[in-house]
């Protein structure tokens, strides 16, 4: 089930882009991540109540709190940078240098979540580097 879900999730960020290369044309790139931003946080609240996981939230640890809140920095800035680099870039070229972060987090999960180094992710992550150059060439 997980690789389907991410397979999907894989489908809607092309869509993501397509769209928001779009959407973006003659609009400030802060602008429409706000705006993007606005749709993504009705949708995901609008998850929590359909699944009634609203009565979670007295439960989450301070440390998830934390983690959770530094993470919805990280995307946020992510989602300026990704918009403003679209807005002033070709789709085909942001892209590939947006996906590096398959490789950066690949590292950042063998350092700081111990995850184990195997010869295959080693392989793919020099693959997709080297991909990654050839694209944003």
């Amino acid at each position: 089930m997980w690789f389907v879900l991410a397979l999907l999730s894989a489908v809607f960020a092309a869509l993501t882009t397509i769209l928001a290369k779009i959407g973006i044309e003659g609009v400030n790139s802060h602008l429409a991540t706000a705006i993007r931003t606005m749709v993504v946080v009705l949708l995901a609240w609008g998850m929590v109540f359909l699944t009634d996981a609203q009565g979670g939230i007295a439960g989450i640890s301070r440390k998830s709190w934390i983690f959770l809140i530094l993470s919805g920095l990280a995307t946020g800035a992510s989602w300026l940078c990704y918009y403003r680099a679209l807005q002033l870039g070709e789709a085909s070229k942001v892209v590939p240098i947006d996906k590096l972060s398959v490789v950066i987090t690949l590292v950042l999960a063998f350092v700081f979540l111990h995850e184990k180094v195997t010869p295959k992710s080693v392989i793919g992550c020099i693959l997709i580097g080297i991909g990654t150059l050839f694209m944003a060439l």
